[in-house]
């Protein structure tokens, strides 16, 4: 029988803990919120489940599409078996439609369609700030190879394409995301980390109203209902 050993690791949204299986760990959903890169501090109940139960959700229909994940087992509302993974420190932003950082850096007003899937890279350094970082810098500081942000690069675009198709049919424009990926103990590239309101903004494709973290970043209220709103639709 599987079980937690110690914790490896206590992060924004996140906690790890080894098992006693060497290949597999244990990840644990907290209901912490940060936004600005942990400038800002709160709290949004019941997000650990959301965002636990939505990203299995997710990634199980991802896995049946082909793409490779580190998801296992869902054991809790709140608790998660992966597949052991070295973090690549890359955060790979997935761009559908203009809205945050990137209407601010170009002058898009925010909703502006892009012509065509836009991916950008940050180095994940939360002491730098996350900063932004392009295919030369990466290979220049070996972040990974250039095979593999190839095989990032598709995989991303491959994940884009699905999601906007399901959220399509529940009524959600996915406007951007953010996704990580790992490498397994053989070094095959896989996606990890988590897909929810925390990671991804969601419009109503109606009223577009938004479904994510954005509630909590700009002080929108109404941050649990969104949440519980887009499990609801995902779930079904």
């Amino acid at each position: 029988m599987l079980e937690k050993t110690e914790q490896l690791y206590e992060g924004k949204a996140k906690k790890v803990f080894a098992t006693n299986d060497p290949s597999l760990v244990i990840v644990s959903y907290k209901d912490d919120a940060t936004a600005f890169n942990g400038a800002k501090k709160g709290t949004i109940v019941g997000k650990g489940v959301v965002n636990n139960r939505m990203s299995n959700f997710l990634m199980e229909k991802l896995e049946a599409a082909g793409v490779p994940t580190h998801f296992v087992k869902e054991i809790s509302d709140r608790e998660t078996v992966v597949k052991k993974v070295s973090i690549v420190p890359l955060e790979v932003i997935v761009r559908n439609i203009a809205a945050g950082s990137l209407s601010k850096r170009l002058g898009l007003p925010e909703g502006t369609p892009m012509k065509r899937t836009v991916i950008e890279y940050c180095y994940k350094c939360d002491a730098l700030d996350d900063p932004m970082v392009n295919e030369y810098h990466i290979l220049a500081m070996e972040y990974c190879t250039k095979e593999e942000l190839d095989t990032i690069a598709s995989m991303a675009l491959k994940i884009n394409e699905f999601l906007k198709k399901f959220f399509a049919s529940i009524k959600v424009e996915l406007v951007d995301f953010k996704l990580e990926f790992g490498k397994t103990q053989d070094g095959k590239i896989v996606l990890a980390d988590e897909i929810s309101p925390d990671t991804c903004r969601f419009w109503d494709a109606e009223t577009h109203e938004k479904l994510d973290k954005d509630r909590f970043r700009r002080d929108m209220g109404g941050v649990e209902d969104a949440y519980k709103e887009m499990m609801k639709r995902v779930l079904g």
